[in-house]
Order: C-alpha cells, then sequence, then structure tokens
C-alpha cells in the first residue's frame, strides 16, 4: 500500500494534444532496463548542458573562463605518457577514441612528436573521435588546435553502448579516457573495442575506480538519512579495481597491464566541488536515484563534508579547503597475435618454486 501510495505521488496528470496520458517526472529513468545502474539519456543531456553552458559562457566573456576539463586533462596527459613507453616501429598509424568528449587526447597527441617515426606522440597520425553527446564533442572543434598537421581526426557522434560503427580490424589502437565509468555494457563495448583492432592492435584506457569520492558519498548519505528518513545513490557504482582484470581477459585481449593513481584535489567547499562535477558533466546519472534531491538536504551534506573533510589553512594565512579523492584505474590489453608472448605448456618446467626459494637464500 505505502508503494503504490508513492508511485501514484509520483505520477502526474497532462493533457498532451488532447488525449489524457499518464506520465512520470522521473520519466528519464523509465528508458532504462533496472539490470542497468546508469540512465544514458540522463547523461547526454547533461553532458550536453555542460557543453552548451562553456560556449555560451565563451561568447558572454573573454576572460575569467573556468576551464573544467583541469581533470581530464591532467588523466589525459599521464594516459598519453604510457604510449611512449610502448616501442613499435611504426607507432599507431590509426587510432580510434571512444568517449572523446571535447577532444583533450587530441590535443595532447598533436602536442608533441612522435618519437620514432612521423605523426604526434604514439605515432598516431589518425585519431577518430566517437562519442554519444553531440554538442560535447564538437564544443571546441572551432578552437585551432596546436600541432594538429602531427595528427589529423575525425569526429563522430556515436553512442558507446551500441555497435562500434567500423568495419573488423580497422583500428590500430584504441584509446578511451575517463568516459567508460558511465557505460552499462562493458563487457559488450570491450569485446566490441577488440573486434575493431587489428591482430596485435592495443587497448588502453583510464577511468574512475569503484573508490572514488568517498567523501562526498557519505556525506550526502548521512544528510539524506537525517533529513529524507532513507538513502539514494548520488556517487558510482563504479568498477572496482578487481574486477578490471576479469573484463579486459573476458573480452578476448591478451597480456593485461593494470595499475592505479588516487588523485587528491581541494576546492573552496563541497558546494564548489558540487558545482565543478556538474560543469565536467559528471553530476548523478543513477537508474535509481531521487528525481529531486531538496535544497535542504544539499545544504546538510555541503555542511558535513566541509566540516569532517576540511584541510586546515597554513601559518601562511590561506583558507580552509576540503579535500576530494578520485581512484583511476589506467589498463592496457592487446588484441591476440601470434608474436605475442605465451606461457609454456603445464608441464615443461625445469625446476621447483622451492629451488628457486633456495637459490634466491643463498644469493642474497
Amino acid at each position: 500500500e505505502n508503494r503504490r501510495a508513492f508511485e501514484m505521488a509520483m505520477l502526474k496528470k497532462v493533457i498532451v494534444n488532447g488525449p489524457t496520458r499518464w506520465i512520470s517526472p522521473c520519466r528519464f529513468l523509465s528508458l532504462e532496463s533496472s539490470n542497468h545502474a546508469f540512465n544514458r539519456a540522463a547523461k547526454i543531456l547533461q553532458r550536453d548542458g555542460a557543453a552548451r553552458a562553456m560556449r555560451a559562457w565563451r561568447e558572454l566573456s573573454d576572460s575569467d573562463i573556468v576551464d573544467y576539463d583541469y581533470f581530464r586533462l591532467e588523466i589525459g596527459k599521464r594516459l598519453i605518457d604510457r604510449l611512449d613507453d610502448i616501442k613499435r616501429d611504426d607507432g599507431f598509424p590509426l587510432a580510434l577514441e571512444v568517449g572523446a568528449g571535447s577532444g583533450v587526447l587530441h590535443r595532447l597527441i598533436c602536442s608533441d612528436d612522435a618519437i620514432d617515426g612521423s605523426g604526434g606522440i604514439g605515432g598516431i597520425r589518425k585519431l577518430v573521435q566517437i562519442d554519444s553527446s553531440e554538442l560535447m564533442l564538437k564544443r571546441d572543434e572551432d578552437i585551432p588546435v596546436e600541432g594538429s598537421k602531427r595528427c589529423g581526426t575525425f569526429r563522430l557522434k556515436a553512442d558507446e553502448e551500441t555497435k562500434l560503427p567500423f568495419p573488423d580490424g580497422t583500428f590500430d589502437i584504441v584509446i578511451s579516457s575517463l568516459s567508460l565509468h558511465w557505460v552499462n555494457e562493458l563487457p559488450s563495448l570491450f569485446t566490441d573495442i577488440k573486434r575493431v583492432l587489428k591482430p596485435d592492435g592495443c587497448f588502453i584506457f583510464s577511468m574512475v575506480g569503484g573508490t572514488s569520492l568517498p567523501e562526498l558519498r557519505s556525506s550526502l548519505v548521512m544528510a539524506e538519512m537525517e533529513r529524507e528518513g532513507g538513502v539514494s545513490p548520488h556517487v558510482g557504482p563504479f568498477v572496482e579495481l578487481s574486477d578490471v582484470g576479469g573484463l579486459i581477459s573476458g573480452a578476448g585481449f591478451n597480456l593485461p597491464t593494470i595499475d592505479v593513481d588516487t588523485i587528491n584535489m581541494t576546492y573552496p567547499n563541497a558546494m564548489v566541488l558540487m558545482e565543478h562535477l556538474q560543469r565536467m558533466g559528471e553530476a548523478n546519472a543513477c537508474v535509481n536515484r531521487r528525481p529531486r534531491t531538496s535544497a535542504d538536504t544539499f545544504l546538510a551534506s555541503a555542511c558535513l563534508y566541509d566540516e569532517m573533510f576540511k584541510l586546515e589553512g597554513n601559518a601562511g594565512g590561506e583558507k580552509d579547503e576540503v579535500e576530494a579523492s578520485v581512484q583511476v584505474i589506467y589498463a592496457i590489453g592487446w588484441s591476440p597475435h601470434e608474436s605475442q608472448q605465451k606461457p609454456d605448456e603445464r608441464g615443461t618446467a625445469t625446476l621447483k618454486v622451492g629451488d628457486m626459494v633456495e637459490f634466491t637464500k643463498l644469493n642474497s
């Protein structure tokens, strides 16, 4: 009875072109399967809004524009630096970027020459950028890219959760930076990425990990429990580090390599943090989220955050700030090829593990 009363309270009767229809104020939630964690339609709207706001800001003012890509830029640099560690005679001439956003990785690839051969960093000479948000994808297309002669690009709107619109064995490398954490069907996407890669092709990505923003998560839970009498998802759920290896191997990639960073950032207060998340297009898009979180709950969570996670100002007189931590997972996988390293067959070993331990002790 209580559930029925709640459902009826959430419905709103409207008149559309004469006939009577019943729609829910949280109508976008009904578009997603109950097996999905994220509402993709809502996420596209959020990212479209973030791109539209940035373009409008640029048109109104040539100065004092906050660049909300600072986190993507930092993680993008760390990801692209890994390409220089991969020695390959011809580099990766043709690349695909999944979830390209405003083109941060393209600017980074164009920023320097390849160590060997031609093209930008990693020997990339052509980058195809795809994203589900067309406004975000084309947000900066009118801004010149320094070093663009090193690496050309082509932008294409495509949903990461549908089949990639490319033939089998098209690309030398597939890159993704901070976009996979909003994808529901990661196993399907990884399998499709392997399909479009050439043999011995590289899949390299960074993604937000499961222990990200614990400060914001706990503050919102405590505030919502006190003000609303219950909780709903606000942060995540994101993929855990322990699951990434299984996702890569399960899709058929070889030689997986995984590492992790924890990035600590500071903000004047919790409200500024939440504003930045919104301007980045990283607002809450969980399927089971509340259709509306009250201002009272937001104020309570901000006060809790500022009190529990503040960094004290130093003797120089700096104001108190709050801390936010984000876990970033980096991973590399390779599409199968006969030239890759393979383990020896079982039973072909000539030494026992115990013998190796004794040998190590004797030589230490």
